[in-house]
């Protein structure tokens, strides 16, 4: 049996791309990602660098997963709607997305998902906030956060958009 490690790290939804790059820093240091949980990274030993880690906001999508099997990649678990792959390093680049336009549609899909909860928690917690038996303001917080987030992705779209003029 192959030696784990597990380890509990907080990411912020806005913060995905520092995760994915922890997450490949942990595989050049020699531990792949084998399971993922809220809040909890599985690792297994392996060669240093053997494995390269993607992970994308998607439904549930079984051809999908199966389309990824086919790539090379291997589908390592899921959080909510974000899921993880991975992919050995000698099988080629793997990249979930190809162009600029594609992580801007990624990031829409994470906006549009923010938006939603977001707007969500606002209308919960407004109606609420005048019932004293509820907890209304931990709806307005939350959604004070995730319409945080949802400016941090805009932030991230307006770059790959000014990078998309740049490059055309």
């Amino acid at each position: 049996m192959r030696e784990r490690i597990t380890i509990q790290k907080v990411f912020f939804i806005w913060d995905f791309e520092k995760e994915e790059r922890w997450l490949n820093e942990m595989a050049m240091s020699g531990w792949a990602l084998c399971f993922v949980r809220l809040c909890r990274y599985t690792f297994e030993k392996c060669e240093p660098g053997e494995y390269t880690i993607r992970m994308e906001m998607r439904g549930q999508d079984p051809d999908y997963i199966s389309f990824m099997s086919e790539t090379g990649a291997s589908y390592v678990g899921r959080i909510f709607n974000w899921i993880y792959f991975r992919q050995r390093t000698g099988e080629g680049s793997f990249d979930i997305f190809s162009d600029i336009d594609s992580r801007i549609q990624h990031l829409d899909k994470i906006g549009k998902a923010l938006q939603a909860i977001g707007s969500a928690n606002i209308i919960i917690g407004i109606a609420n906030v005048f019932n004293p038996s509820h907890l209304g303001f931990i709806n307005l917080l939350v959604a004070i956060l995730l319409m945080y987030a949802l400016g941090r992705i805009h932030e991230k779209k307006e770059s790959l958009e000014k990078d998309r003029l740049v490059h055309e």
